[in-house]
């Protein structure tokens, strides 16, 4: 019987080189966030920026401020807190008196809802104190009563030249916006689906939301924008829209992510696609907390994204291999861990001690097969044994095998030799050869 299966065949090299992809640049205005000396641009030529919000009650301004100092030290470059009484309001300026104190001078973002319009004017210290406020227009107001609170709060933000994010939420979106929208979708010859119409709705309320802002006096760089939904493919298509539409700073985030690696990967995801099309120019990942896991993981993942995208550098790389029947023991998993954590816990004394150090690579793989390669291919790495080779680990340094480890102490002393690495690198004897 002969075969009569097609041998299948495939397209001949085109001949030219497969070069690498980069995210696209998106060209939207500056905006300035700032607080005393410390300045952080968003948008324009800047570097897409983290954001992280507290969950503390900030009514308690000593808890609220040393969140605050943990999450600026985990990378967070402006950080959020809820201001919804006026018992919060009078915190404020006391929150940011403790963070001056502690030489934290991250800029603080005032989360209004409802009552905003009231707060910032009954309370001064605390619209001076913040850096900028987030007004969400589903929430300032119903029928004749919108308008006017809302140009109350940017009347409060040109009183104190601070800058304004109006971000439009789908579970808070103006109701009567919405339905005025969909009496007007049953008009059409071939209605749209309702989902289409409440993707129109939200960048209609973030544009047209703008739009009064800039009429008010508002700097149109000065205002920020951003549409949260919680679903991946949702908040693709409306930030596409929206960018199609304004020049504004877009601010990212996927809201109710969820916890653990679910809210991790779906913020991923849909931020990864996002930045990748140009699009976003600050960040922030909602995840919700695992029970005993502290507030900064969100600011560990949005910086990861970041860098896994080749936008930003925060924290030197670990290599590690994920392992496999060649690496049953778990000694390269506890290295790599260990090495990770070091690093992550150096990096706030490391960021001014060491300039560079956030670009080094590390390498911590478990057997013979990828660990020299991957390792020379790193700043300083390490080749593991994996089951049934001999107990030694070589360490590479810049590509050249420098020693080799054995014996139970090769995860202090290849600590040890990282660190030494680092100084000897990174310090400022190292930094005047480089400059040199």
């Amino acid at each position: 019987m002969s075969d009569t299966r097609e041998i299948p065949t495939y397209p001949c090299a085109s001949g030219n080189a497969i070069l690498p992809v980069a995210p696209r640049p998106r060209r939207s205005r500056q905006a300035r966030v700032v607080w005393g000396p410390r300045v952080v641009t968003v948008g324009g030529d800047a570097p897409v920026r983290v954001q992280s919000m507290t969950n503390t009650d900030t009514e308690d301004a000593v808890a609220t401020a040393i969140q605050v100092k943990e999450l600026a030290q985990a990378g967070s470059e402006v950080v959020r807190i809820t201001v919804n009484t006026p018992e919060a309001a009078q915190q404020v300026p006391y929150i940011r008196e403790q963070l001056d104190r502690m030489g934290v001078d991250v800029p603080l973002i005032g989360d209004f809802h409802y009552n905003g319009h009231r707060l910032l004017t009954e309370y001064p210290g605390c619209a001076e104190a913040l850096s900028k406020y987030r007004i969400n227009p589903g929430n300032v107001g119903k029928g004749d009563k919108h308008d006017r609170q809302f140009s109350q709060m940017v009347e409060a933000a040109l009183r104190w030249d601070k800058p304004v994010r109006i971000g439009v939420n789908w579970g808070s979106l103006d109701q009567e916006l919405l339905a005025r929208m969909m009496d007007e979708n049953s008009l059409r010859p071939e209605p749209w689906e309702a989902k289409s119409v409440m993707y129109e709705a939200l960048v209609t309320s973030a544009v047209d939301s703008a739009r009064r802002a800039v009429e008010l006096g508002m700097d149109p760089a000065q205002v920020l924008l951003s549409c949260k939904v919680s679903g991946v493919q949702d908040l693709i298509a409306v930030y596409r829209e929206l960018a199609s539409r304004c020049d504004h700073p877009l601010h990212l985030g996927l809201t109710e992510a969820g916890m653990g690696a679910k809210g991790t990967v779906a913020s991923s995801v849909a931020l990864g696609i996002l930045l990748q099309e140009g699009i976003g120019d600050t960040i922030r990942v909602s995840l919700t907390p695992q029970p005993g896991e502290a507030r900064t993981q969100e600011v560990v993942v949005a910086s990861e994204i970041l860098q896994s995208l080749g936008l930003r550098v925060f924290v030197p790389s670990v290599t590690a291999c994920p392992g496999c029947g060649r690496t049953t023991s778990t000694t390269f998993q506890e290295l790599a861990k260990q090495i990770d954590d070091f690093l992550r816990m150096q990096m706030p004394v490391w960021r001014k001690r060491y300039p560079g150090v956030e670009h080094l690579k590390v390498a911590v793989m478990g057997c013979i097969v990828n660990g020299p390669g991957e390792s020379k291919h790193a700043d300083i790495g390490i080749s593991l044994p994996g089951t049934g080779e001999a107990p030694a680990a070589p360490v590479f340094i810049d590509g050249e095998k420098a020693l080799t480890l054995r014996g139970a102490g090769i995860a202090t002393e290849f600590q040890q030799i990282v660190e030494t690495y680092i100084e000897k690198r990174f310090g400022a004897h190292g930094s005047h050869q480089a400059a040199a």
